[in-house]
């Protein structure tokens, strides 16, 4: 298949694909942080009955239902397209965060917050598939961590909006905006190739014949586990643990540590705020050194920053230092998370990218399980208001150390021998 100027070999244009991505992102980024945003609301509910562990559980059970998400949207991605399972995700989404802002009682808003789980865990390896597969392969970080910025533009949105309405308004309110998904299916049906095609430059020799029938998911499964490929797909599935047990926690609890350690709410979500356009501004910045070969490099180096951050975060600094301290945590955190993302489309053909970023993300999420009830119960267990900001520093460091065990990041124009390395390739 031939590809005009201006188009990947998929083709779709890499420009629209990544502002389509980066919208898609920045809705879920919005879902993502709600929870962490109406956290000191929950907290002083009259009726509920709100505890900081019931806060940690809430944000386990939106983490419990996100590697079902994954898996299954990563697995149909790959089996049937990304348009479809797209459209179906978004749409999950939308009525999940909608039923959230009915729910009546503590019950139900827990059960929709699982919902809202499974699609948010659905969409994430299947944008990162479609931007990657629509990349020019000389910016293919770039323009694949331009469109994961989406999170974070989403983060950012959820604190302008709660420090708007809250604590005044009702923190339902801002489960609303979940219905704007719906107004991005047709978009999504235009723009979304129905079949999965890949950058004649990325395409390996092993891959799929044409017309050969599809593969099974046991059978994908069993292709990241292969001998060639066990070591790089594990240290992937470890490291993504890793990651979003620092997002995924500091998603749920960093407005409330913030006002913990005697900040207003107002002034907690000013943090959450930094947080988020400092995972924009790293992430951007991340991915052009990644493009120039260091993506290992600059994940290593953004585990590390992410510990410094929340080291600094604990300890009294001039505000300025501190809104810097929580940008560059933002940057450690979701930027991070998303240069393992690419790490794991440049390491994988198209018929197994999706796939393997569901499977990574999947049994990653682990740690978004784990993430806020391990940082509720450090804070139950320990009356610091140190000891929250210290917990997130132990993921940090065996991030970095997983990301240093992988051998080398192959950029994705690099062909794959029949019958494979000795590992899977993951950039210096």
């Amino acid at each position: 298949m031939k590809s005009t100027p201006g188009t990947s070999g998929t083709g779709a244009r890499p420009g629209p694909a990544v502002a389509l991505g980066l919208v898609v992102l920045c809705i879920e980024g919005y879902d993502l942080f709600v929870l962490g945003a109406v956290g000191p609301s929950l907290l002083a509910h009259p009726d509920w009955d709100v505890t900081k562990s019931t806060l940690g559980l809430l944000g386990s059970l939106t983490a419990l239902g996100m590697p079902l998400g994954s898996i299954a949207a990563g697995w149909a991605g790959d089996l049937y397209g990304r348009r479809l399972p797209m459209v179906v995700g978004l749409t999950w989404l939308s009525v999940s965060m909608l039923l959230s802002a009915l729910a009546g009682d503590l019950t139900l808003f827990a059960a929709t917050r699982f919902l809202t789980g499974m699609g948010i865990g659905a969409l994430i390896p299947l944008v990162t598939a479609y931007v990657s597969e629509a990349a020019t392969p000389a910016r293919h970080s770039l323009q694949v961590g331009t469109a994961t910025t989406g999170l974070a533009i989403g983060g950012i949105l959820t604190g302008v909006v709660g420090r708007t309405l809250l604590p005044e308004g009702d923190f339902r309110t801002l489960f609303l905006f979940g219905g704007v998904p719906l107004a991005l299916i047709p978009v999504v049906w235009r723009l979304v190739p129905a079949v999965v095609q890949d950058h004649p430059a990325q395409t390996p020799p092993e891959a799929t014949p044409s017309g050969a029938q599809p593969e099974g998911s046991a059978n994908r499964l069993r292709q990241l586990l292969a001998p060639h490929r066990r070591r790089s797909t594990l240290l992937f599935w470890a490291a993504t643990f890793a990651g979003l047990t620092i997002v995924y926690g500091a998603s749920t609890w960093l407005p409330t540590l913030m006002v913990g350690s005697g900040y207003d709410l107002g002034s907690s979500l000013e943090f959450s705020i930094a947080f988020n356009v400092g995972a924009v501004i790293g992430t951007v910045g991340a991915a052009l050194v990644a493009d120039r070969g260091f993506l290992k490099a600059a994940t290593i180096v953004g585990f590390l920053l992410a510990a410094v951050a929340m080291i600094t975060l604990s300890t009294p600094q001039p505000r300025p230092l501190l809104l810097v301290a929580s940008a560059v945590a933002g940057f450690g955190a979701l930027g991070t998370q998303a240069l393992v993302n690419i790490s794991v489309a440049h390491a994988h053909p198209a018929r197994l990218r999706g796939t393997a970023l569901g499977f990574s993300l999947g049994v990653g999420r682990v740690g978004a399980i784990v993430g806020p009830s391990y940082l509720a119960a450090v804070t139950v267990l320990i009356s610091s208001s140190k000891a929250g900001f210290y917990a997130f520093v132990v993921p940090a460091l065996l991030g970095a150390v997983l990301i240093g065990s992988l051998r080398s990041v192959r950029r994705p124009s690099a062909p794959e021998r029949p019958g494979g390395p000795s590992e899977a390739p993951v950039a210096r």
